[in-house]
């Protein structure tokens, strides 16, 4: 009988959002191994709808919370990851597929950045249209492409520690 693995599982549980980061560079080659890890998550009908942009110019690190609430720890971050959709490469170009498929792309993203111990946090753009047009303009983004999150990376300079936010309560079974 196959039992879950509390060692194999608990990458998951000590996945947090850091927003606290040390000083410290986030290499070349950790940004590829997140990258693939995103490209790695399940796509509707393998569209592979999500684009990304590398954030590593402190000026624009700088200057992207100006552009998201709650954006604020970007100004510290050693990099970030705009994670985008491109509409046109979507699933029947909806836009609810697009936003499965990089939620997806992002978690991966996420854990893989704890895997390396890295800090991560991400940022939500979609769907507050001020946001999503500023970064549209910001960084010259083709119509099609939506700006969906920033994910800002660094070295953690805080561990909230492991956690699950189980409620059995939340769980219904066969039926509501």
């Amino acid at each position: 009988m196959n039992t879950i693995s509390q060692d194999k599982t608990a990458i998951i549980f000590g996945r947090r959002s850091i927003r606290v980061y040390s000083p410290g560079k986030v290499t070349e080659a950790q940004i590829t191994r997140m990258l693939e890890a995103a490209m790695a998550a399940p796509s509707a009908m393998s569209k592979d709808p999500w684009r990304f942009i590398v954030i590593e110019e402190p000026k624009t690190l700088e200057i992207l919370p100006q552009h998201l609430p709650g954006g604020s720890m970007l100004k510290t971050a050693a990099a970030a990851i705009v994670v985008c959709g491109d509409l046109d490469a979507a699933f029947e170009r909806n836009i609810s597929y697009l936003l499965q498929d990089c939620s997806a792309a992002i978690e991966n993203l996420l854990i893989c950045a704890h895997g390396l111990s890295l800090g991560a946090c991400w940022v939500g753009v979609h769907p507050d249209e001020k946001s999503i047009q500023s970064l549209k303009q910001l960084f010259s983004l083709p119509n099609s492409v939506v700006p969906i999150a920033v994910i800002a990376l660094g070295v953690p300079g805080e561990d909230p520690g492991s956690r699950t936010r189980y409620k059995a309560s939340l769980v219904h079974r066969e039926k509501w």
